[in-house]
């Protein structure tokens, strides 16, 4: 068995917190939105993961785990979403969806 750098260890657990708090939070906008969220395709919420999963490094985590991701609205999950499209589409730099998403985001705070 090959060995793994502290480094690479670090990566490791970093990407498992960015996904565990990505999912968490899309759990939680999921039991919001009940009947909502059904009409979202599997592309949309890939997107919306990406973008959360994106916006996630980016916000320190006592701000995070401060969203109320059950207050987000319909309308606001759904410009999440296109954020996130137009991002892994290069419509808009990553760096502008992310930005955009963290105003959406802090609206709950």
């Amino acid at each position: 068995m090959p060995e793994v750098s502290r480094a690479e260890i670090g990566r490791r657990i970093y990407r498992l917190h960015q996904e565990k708090s990505v999912e968490e939070a899309v759990e939680k906008i999921r039991q919001k939105l009940g009947d909502e969220w059904k009409s979202l395709i599997k592309e949309e919420i890939d997107s919306l993961k990406f973008i959360l999963g994106e916006t996630w490094v980016y916000v320190e985590r006592d701000v995070w785990d401060k969203i109320a991701f059950t207050k987000l609205s319909f309308e606001d999950i759904k410009n999440i979403i296109r954020l996130g499209r137009g991002s892994i589409d290069s419509d808009i730099t990553q760096k502008s969806a992310v930005e955009q998403t963290i105003l959406i985001l802090r609206k709950t705070l």
